[in-house]
């Protein structure tokens, strides 16, 4: 009996990881997932990096908030044309076009420390230049990927990508630190610009055909502009993206504020700090599998509903928490359900929007998603400000449950949508 009971389990193992791992069965989401994960974890190995070296030349927190800004406000400006360009381009182009332009202001950072030519302004200008190269990439990887896969696997794909991204921030801080500590700091900026031909490699040997999925005649003012039109006149999508900026600006500013939980609210000190990101990225990854083998054909809106509520719920109970490992605890779960949300709403806007818009939808969608993030930090750093920390994230998180809740009332259309 313990035999066929173990022979069951293990059956139940073997079918949940195919499930998992079925997008990598297509030979050309493969070798881009391999890629990609390389290279992921040299972008995080820089992110890293980059902090390190702003505050050994200025030692500033400002200079640390104004180039994280200077990386990010090109995508809140400029990912609506990128997505533009994407959907007049052949993806896999335009992709080799912006992978190869990401890697060389690594390299040139790399040899500036290395040669201790180095000044802030390099860093700046750098950062500012990779934020307008993302603002072009981010729009056209996330639409490429349904090319690879389809639409039946779409979600998958979502989830191995999450599991990438989750497992390469776990890894690439720590080799990061041990490059930094054992042959200094330059060659984590020039490991991250090698790592991008990894990708690289992956496109060139990819067999697909290469297709423009809009018209290149227009002009580009009037493809942002049929790219507008089309989410208004959508409001099931929408709705959608508006709730993945009701969590950008209220939920997910928490960031900004874990420092102060860990240094004044949990007393836990530089060591919790680390702990407290580390189970958002522990529950971060786990809800990447689970929305790799989640099917959610016919109640994806749902799940993005719920999915957002326990995101709210758990931001609630970790604002109440003055217990460490507690608090740990609810941070997984806001790790867990968040990827569950984003990773949702992504299929369901990418199913859901004709082939030659999807470009432009999904360079919406990052404005939502990365964009709107600044403007959320600087809400809730205001809040903790004048009524502490814990009350701001408990605002946050009330604020954003009653918008999605108010959504899912208001907008009936978009329960429909799988």
């Amino acid at each position: 009996m313990s035999a066929l009971k173990n022979g069951g389990i293990i059956a139940a193992e073997n079918r949940y990881f195919q499930r998992v791992l079925s997008s990598l069965r297509n030979r050309n989401y493969r070798i881009y997932w391999i890629g990609q994960s390389v290279s992921l974890i040299g972008t995080w190995m820089q992110s890293t990096a980059q902090g390190w070296l702003i505050l050994q030349l200025t030692n500033s927190s400002f200079y640390l908030g104004l180039v994280s800004a200077l990386g990010t406000l090109p995508v809140l400006f400029f990912s609506l044309f990128g997505g533009a360009i994407a959907d007049r381009v052949p993806k896999r182009k335009l992709l080799l076009f912006t992978q190869t332009s990401l890697a060389i202001p690594a390299l040139i950072l790399g040899v500036l420390v290395l040669t201790n030519r180095v000044e802030i302004w390099h860093v700046m200008l750098l950062a500012f230049f990779l934020g307008l190269m993302n603002a072009i990439d981010a729009p056209t990887r996330q639409s490429f990927i349904i090319e690879l896969v389809g639409k039946d696997l779409l979600m998958n794909a979502i989830g191995l990508n999450s599991i990438s991204f989750n497992i390469a921030r776990i890894l690439g801080p720590v080799v990061a630190g041990i490059l930094i500590a054992v042959v200094g700091l330059p060659y984590c900026f020039i490991i991250n610009g090698l790592s991008f031909f990894a990708t690289i490699t992956a496109l060139l040997l990819m067999r697909i055909p290469d297709v423009a999925r809009a018209s290149k005649g227009e002009e580009i003012w009037k493809s942002v502009k049929d790219g507008l039109r089309f989410v208004r006149t959508r409001l099931d999508i929408f709705s959608l993206l508006a709730i993945v900026a009701s969590s950008s600006i209220f939920a997910f500013s928490y960031t900004t504020l874990m420092p102060i939980f860990a240094r004044d609210v949990l007393n836990s000190g530089a060591t919790g700090l680390g702990g407290l990101m580390s189970a958002v990225g522990v529950g971060a990854l786990l809800g990447a599998f689970n929305v790799a083998a989640l099917s959610t054909r016919g109640r994806g809106a749902r799940v993005a509903f719920v999915a957002n509520l326990t995101l709210s719920l758990s931001l609630a109970l970790f604002s109440f928490s003055r217990w460490y490992w507690l608090s740990t605890f609810f941070l997984a779960g806001v790790g867990f359900s968040m990827i569950t949300q984003n990773s949702t709403v992504n299929n369901l806007i990418q199913t859901n929007t004709p082939d030659h818009m999807r470009g432009r939808v999904m360079g919406l969608y990052n404005i939502t998603f990365m964009g709107l993030a600044p403007l959320g930090n600087l809400l809730a750093g205001t809040v903790a400000q004048f009524l502490g920390a814990p009350v701001a994230v408990l605002i946050g998180a009330f604020v954003n449950a009653f918008l999605v809740i108010l959504l899912f009332r208001l907008r009936p259309e978009m329960k429909n949508l799988s």
